[in-house]
């Protein structure tokens, strides 16, 4: 197993650690209840430093991150970030992913930690616009900082003014005495927040400042496994469970991400399937039934007929209520639509619903 640059720390805090994506990662510190509601009504910080980072340079970067993402790259400006998805030639995703632009010849591209090689091989199959390909993960690590404090605890270590940053932009600047760190508006929790891109040798010195800033705001250390009901209570697609090299983003919901203002992998499929619509969709349903759903289960109408299957369930902590996502046929994905989780055998009432499930106080 790979160890990030806080591994230590992470044992040393007590954590439970779980192999992720090859790496040793923590699921939980305090538990998984307690450092979601942290993240919701105060902060938490995350290592992510698992994500891929791969640095798109020259004349051709740009020609190539608008051949294999989805959406339009050309409208980004330099401090901007865009969500795009990556998408093979099968009508499925490769990956999500971020797109930070640096300046005109210089693009970020942060991807997930489980298909780092495959991002990699895929995006330089199709360079052939010249564009230079680097791949910083292995020498950069990443704290996501997030939650409703996160703003006032980061402004004590950065002369950058934090408030004055939209959503999903970013500055190159010093943190914790250190130049050049990224410091982005951006997040997957839905609490609002910030994600820092530093090298692996000040990654130690700015979780201990970090979490030393934000003691008086009740900062914690937060793990996956809140990283994930958090995504989740927000409809946020977890890649490997809500989207795969088998889901479309049309049917999964990222039609957003998807412009055809230009041409891209697999455009002209993906186009006809937003104009003649797909068969199946992404929905978001809370169970009305006592029951849990999980991974995997399998969608019903009332007679048991399947419909479809889950791709994420949880309790969430929030609504003190069972959620999930999954896909169903398109004639039962509108909100109030009544299908049934196959639970042990028996059919479990819920009800599709309009995501987001949790919606942050402003």
């Amino acid at each position: 197993m790979k160890q990030t640059a806080l591994t230590e720390k992470h044992i040393a805090l007590g954590a439970k650690m779980v192999e992720f994506a090859g790496y040793n990662m923590p699921v939980s510190y305090t538990g998984l209840n307690d450092e979601h509601i942290t993240v919701r009504t105060k902060a938490g910080i995350f290592d992510v430093s698992h994500m891929g980072e791969f640095f798109i340079t020259g004349k051709g970067a740009l020609d190539l991150i608008q051949k294999v993402t989805s959406n339009d790259a050309s409208v980004l400006i330099p401090g901007k970030v865009q969500y795009s998805c990556l998408p093979n030639d099968k009508g499925g995703i490769v990956d999500d992913l971020l797109v930070y632009k640096v300046s005109d010849e210089k693009y970020l591209l942060v991807v997930n930690a489980s298909n780092m090689d495959k991002d990699w091989n895929w995006i330089a199959s199709h360079n052939d616009t010249g564009a230079v390909m680097n791949n910083a993960s292995d020498e950069t690590s990443l704290l996501a900082v997030q939650g409703p404090k996160a703003t006032a605890i980061l402004g004590k270590l950065t002369p950058v003014d934090l408030t004055q940053m939209p959503y999903y932009t970013f500055v190159i600047g010093k943190f914790c005495g250190v130049d050049n760190v990224i410091i982005s508006n951006t997040g997957y929790t839905g609490a609002g927040g910030f994600e820092i891109y530093c090298k692996n040798e000040d990654a130690g010195k700015f979780w201990d400042a970090i979490l030393e800033a934000g003691k008086e705001e009740g900062i914690k250390p937060a793990g996956l496994g809140a990283r994930d009901t958090l995504r989740l209570e927000m409809g946020f697609c977890l890649y490997g469970n809500d989207i795969d090299d088998t889901t479309s983003p049309i049917e999964a919901g990222l039609g957003w991400i998807t412009k055809f203002t230009k041409k891209f992998t697999n455009s002209d499929a993906l186009l006809e399937q937003k104009q003649k619509g797909t068969s199946r969709k992404l929905v978001g349903f809370k169970m009305i039934d006592k029951g849990i759903s999980r991974h995997g289960y399998e969608i019903t109408d009332a007679q048991g007929n399947v419909i479809g299957v889950v791709t994420s369930g949880t309790q969430s902590p929030s609504l003190q209520q069972a959620i999930g996502m999954g896909y169903v046929k398109t004639d039962l994905s509108k909100p109030n639509s009544d299908i049934y989780i196959k639970i042990r055998d028996k059919l479990i009432k819920a009800v599709v619903v309009k995501l987001p499930f949790y919606t942050q106080p402003a």
